[in-house]
């Protein structure tokens, strides 16, 4: 894929196009679609979570026509094996052959539906751990290693898998090193009363609206290069990792939430994906510099699945977000 630069009006101007593409098939979850956007200018893997029937699949599905990229789904299922995910070697018979020239047996190898630019991990936490960690050396290196082979995949690669929280029976949950591979985890909420007749209207007509092209994957990497350029105060980037550091409970400044409801903080992935975030969203909202807000709009997205509660947080029903939120909210700005 050729390489390209693009200036700051032309990453606003694409950005828009892609939201409006995709804004003609799903109704309303604008901030969904914002912060899934941002993850994929990132180069980052999303985790998007809710009940189902509210469209995440096909949030997905509109994004690989708007972007115009290779799509693929997976179905994960307690039976998927990880050679379901990223292929395997199997024996070529050759044909038949003449007497000229003999046919021959030999291995070839059979790529997988990852090797695709944009991969649906559709209801990701039904796999086993074995099936799960297939995909951890596609999400970290864009690879995938069969028998002594190693394969890259295509740029720009993609994952945004999907889970349902309610359900829990026939389901395994997500590995920590493998949750910390997602640079984002949103969570899918209901639609209001006017969402929702907005989607009985076009769902129930005779012509479902479709996403057109909006920009290709060249031009999602050209974005992603102009916002990793942005320059960061000093004082900011402190910022963010003092944010970090309030989610440790063995940290001196963090607050009494994270003491008694928090038994692991983030990872240093947090904060990359904090200000990789922050970076794209002062760009889209036409700033060249990132601002304290930009780092805590972007915290609840990049750390909600890297804390890692304590029996009693679990006990009595605080969730990830109302400890970052009081993260936030008690974390002092640099001077």
């Amino acid at each position: 894929m050729s390489q390209q630069a693009i200036t700051v009006e032309e990453f606003r101007d694409t950005a828009a196009r892609i939201e409006a593409e995709v804004g003609k098939v799903i109704v309303g979850q604008k901030d969904i679609v914002r912060h899934t956007l941002i993850a994929l200018i990132a180069g980052g893997h999303v985790l998007l979570e809710g009940v189902p029937g509210l469209g995440k699949t096909m949030l997905v599905r509109t994004l690989a026509d708007a972007l115009d990229l290779k799509f693929s789904r997976i179905q994960f299922t307690p039976d998927l094996m990880p050679a379901d995910i990223v292929g395997t070697d199997i024996l070529d018979e050759g044909g038949p052959g003449t007497a000229e020239t003999p046919g021959h047996r030999h291995f070839r190898f059979q790529p997988g539906p990852v090797f695709a630019n944009l991969v649906l991990a559709d209801e990701i936490n039904r796999a086993t751990a074995k099936t799960q960690s297939a995909l951890l050396e596609a999400m970290q290196e864009h690879r995938v290693t069969v028998s002594t082979t190693t394969y890259e995949l295509q740029e720009p690669f993609f994952v945004l898998a999907t889970q349902n929280p309610i359900e829990m029976e026939g389901t395994y949950p997500l590995p920590e090193a493998q949750l910390d591979r997602f640079l984002f985890k949103l969570t899918v909420r209901f639609p209001a009363a006017d969402e929702l007749v907005e989607i009985l209207n076009r769902t129930t007509r005779q012509t479902v609206p479709k996403a057109l092209k909006a920009t290709d994957g060249a031009t999602i990497i050209a974005m992603g290069k102009l916002a990793r350029g942005i320059a960061i105060a000093s004082h900011v980037n402190e910022y963010a990792v003092r944010l970090l550091l309030t989610t440790h409970p063995d940290n001196v400044v963090a607050p009494e939430a994270v003491r008694r409801y928090v038994r692991y903080g983030a990872s240093p992935r947090g904060a990359q994906a904090m200000i990789l975030g922050a970076k794209i969203a002062a760009l889209l909202d036409g700033r060249y510099n990132v601002s304290f807000e930009d780092l805590q709009a972007m915290a609840f997205p990049a750390l909600r699945h890297r804390l890692i509660l304590s029996f009693e947080g679990e006990a009595e029903g605080i969730t990830t977000d109302d400890v970052i939120a009081e993260v936030v909210e008690t974390t002092g700005q640099p001077s």
